[in-house]
């Protein structure tokens, strides 16, 4: 590969590392409070590097047939502390491809989607760590385009909708208090308006 394209892989590996590491740390659960904050950026960074990915011109790998990179990750464990962690919020509606108006909207997980999305970019990442460079870049491409950047977009999407509810409802319901509060002080105001003057 050309001195660009190594210096690509290995600015896409550093925000894959990163990605990887700051879900395993809020899956831990030690910040509940900022868990979906968290995963937000995130993942808004993520797709970030998978716009990167997609932008790009095909990546052919150094090698006909993928080396074997070991085992898959094992991500259960992570998928189970996200689950728990994500729990009022876990399930939401999705619907794969906007385009295709045959789909039905389908019922998603947001620790299935991130869990997945996880295991696609460990994959990559044993690759890039046993020095096969190209083949790191064209499974992380690929896995993009076939499976994560779908996963991730649509997760996005949920906590997106997540932080925009608890903001808008929560300034829906204090504007209804305010006016609440200003109807009984006008009412107040015209009881005692009414009230006969005594001499």
């Amino acid at each position: 590969m050309s001195d660009d394209l190594n210096e690509f892989t290995a600015d896409i590996a550093a925000q894959v590392e990163s990605f990887v590491i700051a879900v395993t740390e809020v899956a831990r659960g030690d910040d509940p409070d900022r868990a979906v904050s968290m995963l937000l950026l995130e993942v808004s960074q993520l797709l970030l590097a998978g716009g990167r990915l997609g932008a790009i011109v095909d990546v052919i790998p150094d090698e006909r047939f993928e080396p074997d990179a070991g085992p898959d990750p094992d991500v259960d464990a992570l998928r189970e502390a996200l689950a728990k962690l994500l729990d009022p919020i876990d399930t939401y509606t999705e619907v794969f491809d906007p385009y295709d108006t045959t789909v039905e909207a389908v019922t998603c997980s947001l620790s299935d989607d991130l869990a997945d999305v996880v295991a696609d970019l460990a994959h990559g990442l044993q690759h890039y760590k046993a020095g096969r460079l190209s083949e790191a870049l064209w499974w992380w491409q690929f896995s993009y385009l076939s499976n994560w950047g779908a996963s991730a977009s649509a997760a996005l999407r949920a906590l997106q909708s997540v932080v925009a509810h608890v903001r808008l409802d929560r300034m829906e319901a204090e504007a209804e208090a305010d006016a609440d509060a200003a109807s009984v002080i006008a009412s107040a105001v015209e009881e005692a308006h009414e009230q006969p003057v005594q001499a």
